[in-house]
């Protein structure tokens, strides 16, 4: 198993308790459970600030899950490169069309576990839609989707529902999107 941020002897529990500290001090608070599943795609939304990064890797602390997210390849370049692969990171380069999703469900199926976690707008921006890539490497790999959530008005971080994919697309979508429309993110839109 390669060694990340979440599975380094000595340091991660060093880290773990650091962060539930933090956490505390901040007023945030942790919600849900990781679920008893091998693999699944973990949606982080609403994505408003740098700061979600930050509290993902808190609620994986927490929750002691062995997190993977995609990344801008920017951030995979020195000084930090090191930092974000250690942290779980694989890069993406958003300028090019790579067959992404092909990969990363080749990677989840010779797996034993993985647990991707994806910002699906892709950005911190506003966005009316959110991109798709999250549900097809999840309908090709034949997982599930689990909501992950940031509340920033209520400052919690947390896991929500499982959400078992159907063969309507459109629908599947509407209803993962439904579970996040009340939730405000760190910079409220």
């Amino acid at each position: 198993m390669k060694m990340t941020i979440f599975n380094t002897p000595i340091l991660t529990p060093f880290l773990r308790l650091i962060t539930r500290i933090i956490l505390r001090v901040i007023g945030w608070r942790v919600e849900g459970q990781i679920p008893n599943l091998p693999k699944f795609i973990w949606i982080g939304a609403p994505h408003t600030s740098n700061w979600d990064f930050m509290l993902l890797l808190a609620l994986g602390f927490i929750l002691r899950a062995n997190l993977k997210f995609l990344g801008k390849a920017e951030l995979f370049r020195p000084p930090f490169g090191a930092f974000f692969y250690w942290c779980g990171g694989i890069p993406v380069d958003r300028k090019k069309s790579t067959g992404m999703v092909e990969q990363t469900v080749n990677v989840i199926k010779n797996s034993k576990e993985f647990i991707l976690a994806v910002a699906p707008e892709g950005t911190r921006d506003h966005v009316r839609k959110w991109k798709t890539g999250f549900y097809h490497i999840a309908k090709n790999a034949e997982i599930p989707i689990v909501f992950g959530y940031v509340n920033g008005k209520r400052k919690a971080v947390g896991v929500g529902d499982i959400f078992a994919l159907t063969d309507d697309m459109e629908k599947d979508m509407k209803d993962i999107q439904s579970f996040y429309a009340q939730l405000e993110g760190i910079n409220p839109r």
